[in-house]
C-alpha cells in the first residue's frame, strides 16, 4: 500500500457544470493540502454521454450491431472524458496546483477486446508514478481503456464504467483509499427517493454492497465493487455537492483483507468460482398445494422461527393459474437434519391449518455451492455449474442464486461426488464441511441483521411449464441463455409433479426487462426440444429484496419479510434466497409500497 494516495473519483453530475467543475477543482485541491497525492477520475460532463448515444442512434437508426459499428461507438462516446478532464486540469492549474490530464491511452489502461463492455486486465502505471512524484495531480478519463499499448484501440467500460476505472486504479497504485464522489451522501437504508424516511448507512460489508448494487442501487456500479472486495481496497462512499467543510463521511466499504495479487494477473478477469462448498447436513421440506394468497408465507416462517429454527434456503414456484385450478403455489425450505422432525412438525401443522394438499419431509439431501466475486456478470458460470452435474448425472432439486454463489440440493448419496466434480471442473479444492457462521456479536448487527432494501423494477419473470425432471434439463436451458448474453437472477424449480405420466417441474426465472425478448426467444425453443408445455412471460412484476450479513444466524427475518408484505396486503408470486439476501417478487404496481412496508418492519428508519 502507497501511504498518503488517494483515488477520487467524479460522476458526471459533480463535473456537470464549469461552476461544478471549479467546486470540484476546490475540493481536490483541498487534498492536497492535507498531504496526500491524488489521481482523479472523471465521467463525461452530465448527460453528455447521453447526448453522444443520441448522435449515433440517429445516424445508425438505432444501437450498434456491427464489429465495426461498435469500434466508432466507442470512439464516440470516449470523447466526453477528454473534454472533462482538460476543463478540470486547467481549474486546478488555475488555483496555483500542477495538474494534467491524461486519457487510457496515455495511462496505458489495457482491457479486453470487447467493444462496449470491455473489462480491465492491466494497467501500467510508470507515466502514473512519474508525475505523482513531482507533485503533479494526474486527472484520468474514466470509463476507457485501450487494447494494447501498441494498437491502441480504444474501448469502453460499459455502464459504470469510470466508477471501475477508479477502483482499478486505487488496486494497481496501491492507494490508501478510493473515494467515489457522487450526487448523494453515501448508501442509504433504501433509495431516498422511494423511502423518504431512509437512513444513510456509515459502514456496509463488500457483499452487502454487492447486492445491493446488483438489485438497482445506482450510486456504485458491482463492478467496482467486486475490484473492491477481490483486492481490499478501502472505499468511500461522498458527496461532491454537500459543503467541503461541513459535509459528512459518507459510507465506508469495508471489504476482506487484501489477497496478493500476482503482477502477471488482469485485475477484472481473475478466478470466476474461488470457493467450492458442501453442506451434507440438509433437509428438505415441501408444502405442496398452498393456496395463493397473501400472509401464507408469513404464517408458516413466523410459527418457524417461533421454535429457533434457522430456515436455510427458501424457494416459492410460480403460481399454478386459476385455469388449471384454485390458485396454489408450492413453498420448499431447508434446515439442518438436526432440526428436520421439530420443522416438519410445524410444517405439518400449518400446512393443515392451510388446506396444503400434502406436506413432504426428505432427510436424505444435501446443498453444494459455487461461489466467487468474479461471477458477477458471467452468464455462464451458473450454466457451467449445472452442466458439470448433468454430466455427473446428479439431479438438481432445488437452485438458489445470488450475485456471487449459486447452491443446488441434491440427493445427499450424490453430494460428495457433487463437490468433487465442481472442484475438479472450477479448479478449486472443495470444503466438504460447510463451516457455519456463528451468531454475531456486533451490537449494530444483531439489532439491525438487515442493512438495506431494495427495489427493482426493471425485471421480466419467464417460466417454462411441465419440464422432464431429469439430469441435464438446467444446464440446457440456461447454458442456452448464457450463450445468447442473457444474465438471469432469481431462479425457481418447482416441487416434481407428473405430466403426461412422467415426473416434471416448472422452472421460473427473472432477467432484466431489456433482455427479456432474447430470453424469451431462447425459452420457446428450449420447450419445444425438451417438449415442455409451454412458456410463461410476465413484464409486470417487481422484485424487492433485504440485504444483511447478519440475517443468515438470526431465525425470524424472513418471516418478518413476508409478514410486513402480508399486512400491507401484498401477495408474494415468488420467494428466492441467499445467505445475506431474501427477495420476493410482487406485482409492479405494488412495488413502492411492499420497500416502505419492509423498510418500516426491520425499522430501518431509525437511527443504525
Amino acid at each position: 500500500m502507497q501511504a498518503g494516495l488517494i483515488v477520487q473519483k467524479y460522476g458526471g453530475t459533480s463535473v456537470g457544470s464549469i461552476e461544478r467543475i471549479q467546486a470540484v477543482a476546490q475540493r481536490v485541491a483541498h487534498t492536497v493540502e492535507q498531504g496526500k497525492r491524488v489521481v482523479v477520475v472523471v465521467s463525461a460532463m452530465g448527460d453528455e454521454t447521453d447526448r453522444l448515444v443520441e448522435l449515433g442512434e440517429q445516424i445508425l437508426q438505432g444501437s450498434p450491431t456491427t464489429p465495426a459499428e461498435w469500434r466508432e461507438w466507442d470512439m464516440l462516446l470516449s470523447t466526453g472524458e477528454q473534454v472533462s478532464i482538460a476543463l478540470l486540469a486547467l481549474a486546478l492549474q488555475r488555483l496555483g496546483y500542477p495538474a494534467l490530464s491524461l486519457t487510457a491511452a496515455q495511462v496505458g489502461i489495457v482491457t479486453t477486446r470487447d467493444h462496449g463492455r470491455a473489462r480491465i486486465l492491466h494497467i501500467h502505471t510508470d507515466r502514473l508514478w512519474q508525475h505523482l512524484e513531482r507533485g503533479e495531480v494526474v486527472v484520468v478519463a474514466g470509463f476507457q481503456g485501450i487494447t494494447s499499448l501498441t494498437e491502441l484501440e480504444i474501448t469502453t467500460l460499459g455502464r459504470g464504467g469510470s466508477d471501475t476505472t477508479a477502483v482499478a486504479l486505487a488496486v494497481a497504485l496501491g492507494a490508501e483509499l478510493c473515494e467515489i464522489y457522487t450526487d448523494v451522501p453515501g448508501i442509504f437504508t433504501a433509495d431516498p427517493r422511494k423511502v423518504p424516511e431512509a437512513r444513510l448507512l456509515p459502514e456496509i460489508t463488500a457483499d452487502e454492497m454487492l447486492e445491493l448494487a446488483s438489485l438497482g442501487a445506482q450510486v456504485l456500479h458491482p463492478r467496482s465493487v467486486e475490484i473492491a472486495r477481490n483486492y481490499g481496497v478501502k472505499l468511500r462512499v461522498r458527496s461532491s455537492l454537500e459543503p467541503l467543510q461541513a459535509g459528512s463521511e459518507g459510507t465506508l466499504i469495508v471489504s476482506p483483507p487484501a489477497r496478493v495479487r500476482s503482477p502477471d494477473s488482469s485485475i477484472e478477469l481473475g478466478r470466476a468460482v474461488d470457493t467450492v462448498e458442501l453442506d451434507g447436513e440438509q433437509a428438505k421440506l415441501v408444502l405442496v398445494g398452498v393456496p395463493d394468497r397473501p400472509g401464507i408465507a408469513a404464517q408458516l416462517f413466523q410459527e418457524i422461527a417461533a421454535t429457533g429454527i434457522n430456515v436455510d434456503l427458501i424457494l416459492q414456484s410460480l403460481h399454478l393459474s386459476a385455469a388449471e385450478g384454485s390458485p396454489t403455489n408450492d413453498i420448499a425450505f431447508t434446515v439442518s437434519r438436526a432440526q428436520a422432525a421439530q420443522a416438519a412438525a410445524v410444517a405439518r401443522k400449518v400446512g393443515q391449518e392451510l388446506g396444503c394438499r400434502e406436506v413432504l419431509v426428505d432427510e436424505a439431501v444435501a446443498k453444494v455451492s459455487i461461489a466467487g466475486v468474479g461471477m458477477m456478470g458471467r452468464p455462464g458460470i451458473a450454466a457451467e455449474m449445472f452442466r458439470v452435474l448433468a454430466e455427473a448425472g446428479i439431479n438438481l432439486q432445488m437452485i438458489s442464486m445470488s450475485e456471487i454463489k449459486v447452491s443446488c440440493v441434491v440427493a445427499a448419496e450424490r453430494a460428495g461426488e457433487a463437490a468433487l466434480a465442481l472442484g475438479e471442473a472450477f479448479q478449486v479444492i472443495p470444503q466438504l464441511h460447510r463451516v457455519k457462521a456463528a451468531p454475531c456479536g456486533d451490537p449494530l448487527l444483531r439489532h439491525h441483521p438487515v442493512r438495506g432494501v431494495a427495489l427493482d423494477l426493471k425485471q421480466s419473470r419467464l417460466g417454462l411449464r411441465k419440464v422432464p425432471d431429469r439430469p441435464g434439463t438446467a444446464a440446457h436451458l440456461f447454458g442456452r441463455l448464457a450463450e445468447a448474453g442473457v444474465i438471469v437472477d432469481t431462479i425457481i424449480q418447482s416441487q416434481r409433479s407428473y405430466h403426461n405420466g412422467l415426473p416434471s417441474n416448472d422452472i421460473a426465472f427473472t432477467v432484466p426487462q431489456d433482455q427479456a425478448r432474447a430470453a424469451e426467444a431462447v425459452c420457446c425453443q428450449v420447450a419445444e426440444e425438451l417438449q415442455a408445455a409451454g412458456v410463461e412471460t410476465d413484464h409486470d412484476i417487481a422484485k424487492v429484496s433485504i440485504v444483511g450479513a447478519g440475517m443468515e444466524t438470526y431465525p425470524g427475518v424472513a418471516a418478518r419479510f413476508f409478514a410486513a408484505l402480508a399486512d400491507a396486503g401484498i401477495n408474494i408470486e415468488m420467494i428466492g434466497t441467499s445467505e445475506i439476501k431474501v427477495s420476493c417478487v410482487v406485482r409492479r404496481e405494488q412495488g413502492i409500497r411492499a420497500l416502505q412496508a419492509v423498510h418500516r418492519a426491520f425499522e430501518l428508519d431509525r437511527p443504525l
